[in-house]
């Protein structure tokens, strides 16, 4: 059996889970914005706590890779790689796109195991893009396909109404993620179908055994998140004295 601590902090959604295999045994879940750094460490004390687990007492730490928030991924990582450092257990990584793929798959099919991922073969839907928000108009996406493989490379794109029209022109698509729903009054095409969701460390379980079972360790003292664009600060307008 091969236990696993997932941890997702890449949108406005933090989540943490425990899996053992491909099952889900403990979870947390907060939906309140930039919660990150205060509570991703307590949400990790609490599933292994309520599991009677010690952070030694897992396999390997998975943590999402981005893209996404800079400050959220920052945190994620950081977590993830002082609690492998500490166990001297394997770090794992999951693209944050791959996992809002696996959640649209296992919705899918209602009767799916718990953390399965499955896909079922009623969906009309030949592509998936997820998208998390990234600022205006712009997305971070990829087009998938209904096995969950990755197509196109991860990109930043300016959303308009052409914006993947090569697919919707020919089948249903899939548009899953936090930044589906401002894309929803954009893209009209009627083969455009929308999902609104985040990713969650429930559907990085299958991502997370699979990359263990294939032996796809990341170097802990090296590992950098993916984001995709570099972060640009910006100056407050607030008067400081």
């Amino acid at each position: 059996m091969v236990r696993i601590l997932s941890i997702e902090t890449s949108t406005a959604v933090l989540s943490v889970a425990l899996s053992e295999d491909r099952t889900v045994v403990s979870e947390r879940v907060c939906t309140e914005a930039r919660q990150q750094a205060a509570l991703t460490a307590p949400l990790v004390k609490e599933v292994l706590d309520e599991c009677g687990f010690g952070i030694r007492d897992c396999d390997a730490v998975c943590v999402s890779a981005g893209p996404g928030s800079y400050t959220g991924l920052r945190v994620g990582v950081s977590t993830a790689k002082g609690l492998a450092f500490g166990a001297g257990i394997p770090l794992l990584a999951v693209g944050t796109l791959d996992i809002l793929v696996a959640g649209a798959r296992q919705k899918d099919d209602p009767s799916a195991p718990q953390g399965a991922g499955c896909h079922s073969e009623r969906s009309e839907e030949s592509f998936i893009v997820p998208m998390i928000d990234a600022r205006r108009m712009e997305v971070y996406a990829a087009v998938y396909n209904t096995a969950g493989a990755r197509l196109t490379p991860v990109e930043a794109k300016i959303i308009g109404p052409e914006s993947f029209a090569e697919y919707l022109d020919r089948v249903p698509v899939l548009f899953v993620g936090d930044g589906a729903g401002k894309c929803r009054e954009v893209i009209t095409h009627p083969n455009a179908r929308f999902r609104a969701s985040s990713p969650l460390a429930r559907n990085m379980v299958p991502l997370a055994f699979d990359a263990f079972c294939a032996g796809k360790f990341q170097n802990v003292a090296y590992f950098e998140p993916f984001y995709l664009k570099d972060f640009v600060a910006t100056v407050s307008k607030k008067q400081l004295w």
